[in-house]
């Protein structure tokens, strides 16, 4: 009889271990955003408008009122629809199972860091993050620089992984419908992940729509702007990496 309970013990025990073997690799496991395939559709900008005539007679004074749209280098955007599959994988990219996604839920990430985005540690960006993006940028006019872009905290809740963005709780803007602002859709926000000032990347996440109508009237998913280099001088362009988590 002993035996039996000694046998049975063990029993017990080899199921307990393979029990916590199998919650340790489960832990593993955690939902971080992914690098997605991206498909360019387009690039197009603003062709600057033509000159105005003014003739006036000799010996006269004009007083004149000025207006004039002028396209800003210093930002860029990117539009456009997400599709994709949730799954179950190994390491090696195997499939065991998916499920398409009909209709596009979660976020979309863009960032000048590339593998260096530190997910487990992400969160809101501070006022002295996005002034410290402004001397990186070189954007110091007071008028469009980083910080004075992203000056309201007006977005709903979102995960990132296994983190909460609380809602309205990050420096955030809307990008425009139908060639106006709005309140309602297509939420960008700035986040930050790293623990201090100096250790961290700016990461801009936007909140994917479904077949939204955009900007200029057509079907999205989402609107970003994210800043260029401001120098008068800058003549390239700054790369952006772009990360995708589907919910």
């Amino acid at each position: 009889m002993r035996s039996c309970y000694r046998h049975f013990d063990a029993v017990l025990l080899a199921v307990a271990v393979a029990l916590s073997f199998f919650v340790s690799v489960a832990s593993l496991a955690v939902a971080v955003p992914s690098g997605p395939v991206i498909t360019p559709v387009g690039n197009e900008t603003a062709v600057p408008a033509s000159s105005s005539l003014l003739n006036t007679t000799g010996g006269s004074i004009t007083t004149m009122m000025i207006n004039s749209t002028t396209q800003n280098l210093r930002w860029k955007a990117f539009v456009g629809n997400v599709s994709g599959s949730l799954t179950l994988d190994d390491a090696s990219g195997n499939t065991v199972f998916d499920w398409s996604v009909s209709a596009a839920s979660g976020e979309i990430y863009a960032t000048r860091f590339s593998g260096q985005v530190n997910w487990s540690g992400i969160g809101c960006s501070n006022l002295t993050h996005l002034q410290n993006e402004d001397f990186r940028m070189n954007h110091t006019s007071p008028s469009d620089n980083v910080s004075r872009t992203f000056s309201q905290q007006s977005h709903s809740q979102f995960f990132v992984g296994t983190s909460v963005i609380s809602q309205n709780s990050c420096f955030s803007l809307r990008t425009y419908v139908n060639d106006s602002a709005q309140s309602t859709r297509f939420e960008e926000v700035v986040l930050y992940d790293g623990t201090n000032l100096t250790n961290g990347n700016v990461v801009f996440a936007s909140i994917l729509e479904q077949d939204a109508y955009g900007f200029n009237n057509r079907t999205y998913d989402f609107q970003m702007i994210v800043p260029e280099i401001g120098l008068p001088t800058w003549t390239s362009s700054t790369a952006y990496y772009f990360f995708v988590e589907l919910s």
